[in-house]
């Protein structure tokens, strides 16, 4: 039996963000409010470039703020948090193995599997032993996984997934969209399930107001 729909919610992550982990952590509301959720994993980096913008961790004063709100999100909720050895690492190898995954329940198990290890655990997603090991967790066919990772298609699934996700107007992670409406943040999930509930409130006054022109530009 197809999804409805209707119901699917597409969850544009990369596991590179500590708030990608956070928000993984309640998929399940979604999951219970009957909502399908469709794992779409991206190149952050991807994003960043395409819109021109330097990722929190470059920037000191973010990096020193994001990490104390993770940690005190984290200890709020109950989550053991160790974070991985370095960061930023490169991601790619864990989200060309993760696009590979047809399937979207075990494409969704294994990444939530590479969040869990790399802020929980502080395993190290840059290395593919790492990698084997936790797709093996998964009762994934981690040599078959791994070498899929290293095929062309695939590289270039990723990076079709990344613009696409661009085209669609997501420019960070992560990013949930429902019926085409995106949500920003972990902590925008109330907002998601509200949205559910009420589909038709605020879309004129968008429009009107995305309409009005800027009267003073920032000096650069």
């Amino acid at each position: 039996m197809h999804a409805d729909i209707d119901r699917v919610v597409q969850f544009y992550f990369d596991p590179v963000s500590p708030y990608v982990w956070l928000a993984s952590k309640q998929l399940d509301r979604l999951v219970k409010a009957g909502l399908t959720i469709d794992c779409q994993p991206l190149l952050f980096a991807g994003l960043l470039n395409a819109h021109g913008q330097k990722g929190p961790a470059e920037i000191p004063a973010k990096r020193t703020y994001i990490f104390g709100d993770v940690l005190r999100e984290a200890a709020r909720h109950g989550y053991a948090f160790n974070g991985p050895p370095t960061h930023p690492y490169n991601p790619l190898r864990a989200l060309r193995m993760c696009i590979a995954l047809e399937q979207p329940k075990e494409r969704l198990a294994f990444a939530q599997a590479l969040m869990d290890a790399c802020w929980g655990e502080g395993k190290d997603l840059s290395n593919p032993d790492v990698l084997d090991r936790i797709a093996d967790d998964c009762g994934l066919g981690t040599r078959q996984l791994g070498t899929a990772a290293g095929q062309a298609e695939i590289k270039n699934k990723l990076i079709v997934a990344t613009n696409d996700a661009i085209a669609a107007g997501v420019f960070g992670v992560p990013t949930f969209c429902f019926n085409g409406e995106l949500f920003w943040g972990s902590d925008r999930i109330d907002a998601l399930l509200w949205r559910v509930d009420h589909p038709d409130v605020g879309d004129a006054k968008l429009k009107d107001f995305l309409q009005r022109k800027a009267s003073a530009q920032r000096v650069t």
